[in-house]
């Protein structure tokens, strides 16, 4: 692909751009300063209805029926970038540079932690997942596409998600099947069973994988800060004694030979200097 990501930044939150947190106003503002030559568009519930009706009317009534106001919003993501083209970002995510060097890639995604599904590495040796919270693509975009397709075959299809919940233990199956279906982990799936794919997508990796401080960055673009502040169902149900022991025993799995694989992963997609 030949052309260029757009100048255009798209956000969301249902409740509406007068309903943001304190720090998501802050965000938004940031964004803009930082980015002003760029346009700006700021979806809530209404906008985001309209949007599907005007733009994708197929995919309507698979919308209404995801389980989870997230996967609505993790699904309209994928269609706007689709869409539209530009960068999208999470409300959480905390921007400190300037987007414009972005600007000549076809699709840029971002390595968010060392994966946890044990289905993505032992089938397709990916020991590292590919994060949602911010990314950008020109539109109509072949990997975009493929993850929108994939988002439709997993709400379709219960054992195609299946084989990726039976490693979660049970008390966190509830917020990794919204993962599995429509967050980092369907974007995951999609890069590491598309090779073909692959090779048309820039993905931002930290400098440095072992210290976990890097993990969820946007390069060295912004951070996405619900990784230490979040209120999420699964970082409450950690809160507590029981389910934070059952995480982090579970968790430890993750040991250092994933991070060294991942490590080579790097390598093997940034031979030189992080951006």
């Amino acid at each position: 692909m030949n052309s260029k990501i757009p100048k255009r930044i798209i956000q969301v939150w249902g409740q509406g751009e007068d309903n943001l947190t304190p720090f998501g106003k802050a965000a938004v503002v940031n964004a803009k300063l930082l980015n002003p030559d760029f346009e700006y568009l700021f979806f809530d519930d209404y906008r985001i209805d309209t949007f599907i009706i005007e733009y994708f009317p197929e995919y309507r009534k698979m919308f209404d029926s995801f389980r989870f106001r997230i996967q609505r919003y993790d699904f309209f993501r994928y269609l706007a970038i689709y869409h539209f083209g530009g960068f999208y970002f999470d409300i959480d995510v905390f921007l400190y540079k300037n987007l414009s060097d972005l600007l000549k890639y076809d699709c840029i995604f971002t390595f968010e932690r060392i994966g946890i599904n044990k289905y993505t590495k032992k089938k397709y040796n990916m020991h590292w997942d590919v994060g949602n919270f911010a990314f950008g693509a020109v539109p109509g975009h072949p990997f975009i596409q493929a993850i929108i397709e994939n988002c439709v075959r997993a709400q379709k299809d219960p054992e195609w998600v299946n084989i990726m919940l039976k490693s979660i233990p049970w008390m966190f199956r509830k917020d990794a099947y919204v993962i599995c279906t429509t967050g980092p982990g369907i974007v995951t799936r999609t890069y590491a069973e598309n090779p073909d794919l692959r090779c048309l997508v820039k993905i931002l990796m930290p400098e440095d994988i072992y210290d976990r401080k890097n993990w969820s960055q946007f390069g060295n673009y912004g951070i996405d800060l619900s990784c230490y502040e979040t209120q999420s169902a699964w970082r409450k149900k950690k809160r507590n004694i029981f389910y934070r022991k059952i995480w982090n025993y579970w968790y430890s799995k993750t040991d250092n030979k994933n991070i060294k694989l991942a490590q080579r992963d790097k390598k093997a997609l940034m031979p030189s200097k992080s951006i």
